[in-house]
């Protein structure tokens, strides 16, 4: 999306439903949490709210959304300083292009309630598992406390992750291609973690497809 007034439309509408913006400085480091406080009538600009006091560093910074189906990512760099007396409100130009990124290259099915979906890796030599919601022949979703999300961040590639599809195990390499927060109303707020397999084999392709196979079957 290139078009300003495609890109004001899609911003007025985040603004407008209050949705969450996940900014990830530089591509790296913790997640920041953000909404669209205000829009400028006239100008291309657009003031931020932080989530917490601590400012967001200077440079390039990515931004991801949710765009009714789609996800919604731009990219922005500024000195970000904050407007007098607001420590939280950030004014930020209107990114001269986005991503929209509404087609998935798989089908995904969502894990059922019964069953072992787990995926199991070692980062930073701290072992995590956690669990997953969905699954696809390209890749996985999991979803974890925003406690064991930090390093999860956008580009992160994880290795030798051991999948446990209930009866199916697959071990793999992942990418992490998305990050966001989202509230559950039985575990509160929660980082959801969409990857992409890299490099997988054959044989793992053939076990994941098995996986999806099942999970169907036991939806009719």
């Amino acid at each position: 999306m290139a078009d300003p007034a495609a890109i004001r439309e899609a911003l007025q509408t985040l603004y407008d439903r209050g949705e969450p913006i996940t900014i990830y400085a530089d591509g790296t480091g913790t997640p920041r949490l953000a909404r669209i406080h205000a829009m400028d009538a006239t100008e291309a600009v657009f003031t931020l709210r932080l989530d917490g006091e601590a400012a967001l560093p200077e440079g390039p910074c990515t931004f991801v959304t949710r765009l009714d189906s789609a996800r919604f990512q731009f990219e922005l760099s500024a000195a970000w300083t904050p407007l007098p007396g607001h420590a939280t409100l950030v004014p930020a130009p209107f990114p001269q292009s986005c991503l929209v990124l509404n087609r998935r290259a798989s089908r995904r099915l969502e894990t059922p309630v019964a069953g072992n979906y787990t995926a199991s890796f070692v980062m930073f030599g701290t072992p995590y598992e956690m669990l997953l919601y969905d699954v696809a022949a390209g890749g996985i979703g999991m979803r974890c406390a925003p406690r064991d999300a930090p390093g999860l961040h956008i580009g992160r590639r994880l290795q030798r992750v051991r999948l446990e599809l209930n009866d199916t195990v697959v071990i793999c390499d992942l990418e992490v291609r998305l990050s966001r927060r989202f509230r559950s109303f039985l575990l509160g707020e929660q980082v959801q973690i969409g990857c992409r397999f890299v490099g997988l084999s054959e044989q793992m392709q053939a076990l994941v497809d098995r996986a999806i196979t099942k999970m169907a079957q036991g939806r009719r």
